[in-house]
Order: C-alpha cells, then structure tokens, then sequence
C-alpha cells in the first residue's frame, strides 16, 4: 500500500492508479479499505479508485497521540488527503461513517464533484443502532474496547445483534475480519485513537445541522441504501435524497449497511450508472 504523511499521522491508502474519473471509497469503524474489495475491483477498468485507511480502529499506524480524532477531525483528514494527492473533481463514496458529509457542512468540499451515500450514519443516528451504542459504551469504560475486541475473536461472537450481525446480511469472512480487528487486538494506541472517535459525538442539534447544510451541495448525489439495513433507518435515505438539490435514491434489496458486502456489483453497478449519467457540473 502507499502512505501519505498528513498532520494526524501516516495514512496508508489503495491507488489503483488507473485512467479515468477518479473515486475516493470510505470505509466505517473498526475496519479498513478492504470492504471495498468487490467494488474497487468492478470500477477499476474505467476509474481510478482510491481507497484510503482511515484512522477509526483498523488503521495499522497510530496517529500521534494529540491528533483530532473527532468526527470534525477525521472529516477534515478526508479533506487533507484529497489536497495531499491533488485530487480533483472526486467522486466520494462513503458507507457505514457519515462523517465525510460534515465536509459539504463546513464548505471544505471544493475537490468533491459528485457525492454517493450509502448506508451510513446520518442526522442524529450517531453512534448508529445497537451496535453503535453498544460501542459508545464500551468506550467509556476503562479497558472495555480492548474487552469488547477481544471477545470478536470468538468468531460465534461477531453474529450477534449487539456487534456485526446487523451490518451484514451475510457474515463478512473471517479472514477480512480478522484483519481489521488485528490493530485492536494488539495495540493500544489504535484503541486510545479509536475511543478518541467513539467519545466524539456532538449533540443531537449540531448532528442534524450537518444534515441540513446538505441542501447546499449543488452537484450530482446519489444515495444508494440498503432497503433492509438494521442500523441505518431506510427512511434516512430517503430524506438525505431529498434534501440534495440534485440528489437521486436507489434502494438495494437483500442487503444491510454493509453493502460492499452483501451486495457489491448492484452497488458497482449503480456507482457506474451514475457517474456515466451525471458528469460533475451536471444539474
């Protein structure tokens, strides 16, 4: 994987390097660019994917211990990356974390030409469902994300409602989940960077401030949900559509949040369709 330096720390990230548009796919917590495996390898005859590891838990290199971790902060480390590599006219993907829409919020989304959202936290749905809660309050224990980790190597254990059951309609491999654990499992200081996210929620005002200011971003949207996520309401896309000026919503049957997973080529698919259709500066 290649690095790039930023103020946080190293951030190692996926470039295919190929000819055409270019697409930046964001991950969620306690996992990496991985997820984006199917997808990446669906677009990436036509696009040039980019696929940064973002420093909510599966990161391998820890940030330095006076990074801004927040939701505020990682957002504005998406915004860093995009300036570090001179990336232009970007399509963002983002699935699971909605932190990347608080970029169009602050007005920090000049190198973003088209947003597609799917599944991920949105208005006040942060920490999302029960699994977010469950890892809001194991945050705020000493000791208790290295408990809370450490019970997923029990592989019976990542089924259950309370911790991946409901973000996949399919078990993710074990294999893939393994690797995104390992940095929890074994360091420290990824849990002191991830408890540093988890305990950043702003209150449920400012939340959905950031969902409102989405009625200013004047470039093609298109949000694609899973129809029968457990954790990120349907209804919530629904409304992110209508709330983009240009804005169109595709509901994806037989998946949960983690769509990559569960449904990988529908979602290519429609990325394509989209980004086909809807040129940046298209309204």
């Amino acid at each position: 994987m290649a690095e790039v330096e930023l103020s946080a720390g190293t951030i190692e990230y996926e470039d295919t390097g190929t000819d055409g548009p270019v697409v930046v796919l964001l991950h969620g917590v306690a996992m990496n660019g991985s997820l984006w495996r199917h997808v990446v390898a669906d677009l990436r005859s036509g696009f040039r994917c980019v696929v940064p590891n973002l420093p909510l838990g599966g990161h391998r290199r820890p940030m330095r211990p006076d990074a801004d971790l927040s939701i505020l902060g990682v957002a504005r480390l998406v915004e860093e990356f995009l300036d570090r590599l001179d990336l232009r006219d970007v399509t963002l993907v983002m699935n699971d974390w909605g932190g990347p829409q608080t970029l169009v919020a602050e007005g920090r989304d000049q190198r973003i030409g088209r947003l597609v959202i799917t599944s991920c936290e949105a208005f006040d749905n942060y920490p999302p469902g029960l699994p977010g809660s469950n890892l809001l309050a194991a945050a705020r224990l000493p000791g208790g994300l290295n408990g809370a980790f450490g019970l997923l190597k029990l592989k019976p254990m990542r089924r259950l409602p309370m911790t991946w059951g409901r973000m996949s309609k399919r078990p993710v491999p074990h294999d893939v989940m393994d690797d995104w654990f390992h940095p929890l499992w074994t360091s420290k200081e990824i849990r002191r960077d991830l408890r540093k996210y988890v305990l950043s929620v702003p209150p449920k005002a400012e939340l959905l401030a950031w969902s409102e200011r989405l009625r200013d971003f004047d470039r093609p949207a298109l949000v694609a949900w899973a129809a029968e996520d457990k954790v990120m309401p349907p209804e919530h896309g629904r409304r992110l559509a209508e709330l983009l000026p240009h804005g169109e919503l595709v509901e994806i049957a037989d998946s949960y949040t983690l769509i990559p997973e569960d449904q990988p080529q529908r979602l290519a698919g429609h990325i394509r369709e989209f980004l086909l259709k809807r040129p940046a500066g298209a309204g």
